[in-house]
């Protein structure tokens, strides 16, 4: 069932809802997330199970205001009160040190908790009126099948998980993929997932080098979205540079007609064989990151839809503005297992 998120009664239903233990599709500037009352330890199984998702594999607890980090979190660093005070309500996840009496199922077991105070208004106001019933925090991962593309509208998750999942329509999402996740647990910022929010913008802020591990940080607490194999539509994903789609268009349009269909998203305009005009399918991907990221999911989405086998991506430039659409595009083509 999907509800008018300007709609108070839909507000009002979201968070009764959220108080008596049911899942709720609820809109942010990032992501749809599913969300439950993270302080309700049945509930957010719940979003695992519906999910497919592992149980140790953490959930990002949405707060209404700054004010909530303090139900959750045991110590927050003065680095991370500078992050706070910056960049919420926005596209930035902290993770610190949980109290040991909260959401403990909803952090997957671990000592920490990933935190977040979203920006979009209709979240906010489930989560403020949500808290005016005792819901001190949601947790909410993206609204989707564990692995598979994130939502960036109410009709996708309903695709996803039916009408009788009930979803707060938003509209689409701003930023379009998720949050710059944030480790403050040892001592000095560490980047576990890039976002729209680069190390520079942080290290303005808080005064302190974010440090970006360059190989798996083992001594990282596992965080939202960083498995190698995420993020992945149905279609298999290509990451390749302009000149090297332009020459498989070309051994494509060489060879016999074949049942693959291929999809095209690059910035470089490409030459395609009017003999492949059956066969490919492309479209244009913006030149500037934040619109990128903005289109990322839903154009996923969109070439699943027209039935392609394969999906060549142009490979994003290597900045800091890019990373976060690199890092979702790298994800979703490292194949499974």
């Amino acid at each position: 069932m999907i509800l008018d998120g300007q709609s108070s009664q839909a507000i009002a239903a979201a968070a009764q809802a959220l108080q008596r233990g049911e899942l709720v599709g609820l809109p942010t500037e990032t992501v749809y997330g599913l969300a439950a009352d993270a302080g309700n330890d049945a509930a957010v199984a719940k979003i695992f199970e519906a999910k497919g998702r592992p149980a140790n594999h953490p959930l990002i607890v949405h707060v209404a205001s700054a004010q909530g980090v303090a139900r959750f979190a045991s110590h927050v660093p003065d680095f991370a009160q500078k992050l706070i005070d910056a960049f919420w309500p926005g596209p930035l996840t902290l993770i610190l040190p949980r109290r040991p009496d909260l959401a403990a199922v909803a952090a997957g077991g671990q000592n920490s908790v990933g935190l977040r105070c979203p920006s979009h208004p209709t979240a906010h106001a489930v989560l403020q009126s949500a808290e005016t019933l005792g819901v001190l925090g949601v947790a909410a991962p993206s609204a989707n099948l564990f692995g598979r593309v994130s939502p960036t509208t109410a009709a996708h998750v309903a695709g996803e998980f039916g009408e009788s999942l009930l979803i707060v329509d938003g509209g689409a999402c701003d930023v379009g993929i998720e949050s710059t996740i944030v480790d403050c647990t040892r001592g000095a910022p560490v980047l576990l997932r890039p976002g729209v929010l680069t190390p520079q913008q942080l290290r303005a802020v808080c005064g302190v080098d974010v440090v970006v591990p360059v190989a798996v940080d083992a001594d990282a607490p596992r965080a939202s979205g960083t498995l190698a194999s995420h993020y992945a539509p149905s279609a298999q994903v290509l990451l390749l540079d302009a000149t090297q789609m332009q020459a498989a268009l070309n051994q494509l349009a060489a060879t016999a007609p074949e049942p693959t269909r291929v999809a095209l998203w690059s910035r470089e305009p490409l030459q395609i064989h009017p003999a492949l005009a059956a066969r490919v399918v492309s479209c244009a991907m913006p030149k500037d990151p934040a619109a990128c990221a903005h289109d990322l999911f839903a154009q996923l989405r969109d070439f699943d839809q027209q039935g392609v086998t394969q999906i060549w991506v142009e490979r994003p430039p290597l900045a800091p503005e890019w990373d976060g659409v690199l890092d979702r595009l790298t994800r979703a083509a490292t194949p499974a297992g």
